[in-house]
């Protein structure tokens, strides 16, 4: 695992030793003294969170043909309450997002 995939606080081991994440490339060591951690290096985390995961439970998939009727719902009522001024505005997003789930 790299740094940048690690949240602030997240124990981990380096190089034989153990630090906590303090920004995007630092780390404090359990000894003292803040460390500069190469994108690079391969990290060991020590507490990762449990999955969130019950064995045997399905996963939902969303319905696309759903979250397209959904959002057109929305886009007709946020288009009646935004101002001329920012209508094209909107109908961007809207195209965006639109584009965003092909």
């Amino acid at each position: 695992m790299k740094l940048h995939q690690l949240a602030l606080g997240t124990r981990f081991e380096y190089e034989g030793r153990i630090f906590v994440k303090t920004g995007p490339i630092t780390a404090s060591a359990e000894q003292g003294g803040t460390q500069m951690i190469p994108r690079h290096a391969t990290l060991k985390p020590l507490d990762l969170p449990p999955p969130n995961i019950t064995p045997g439970l399905a996963v939902r998939k969303l319905d696309p043909q759903r979250v397209r009727k959904a959002f057109d719902v929305f886009y007709e009522t946020a288009e009646a309450l935004v101002d001329r001024a920012s209508i094209e505005q909107l109908q961007i997003a809207r195209t965006q997002f639109l584009a965003s789930l092909k």
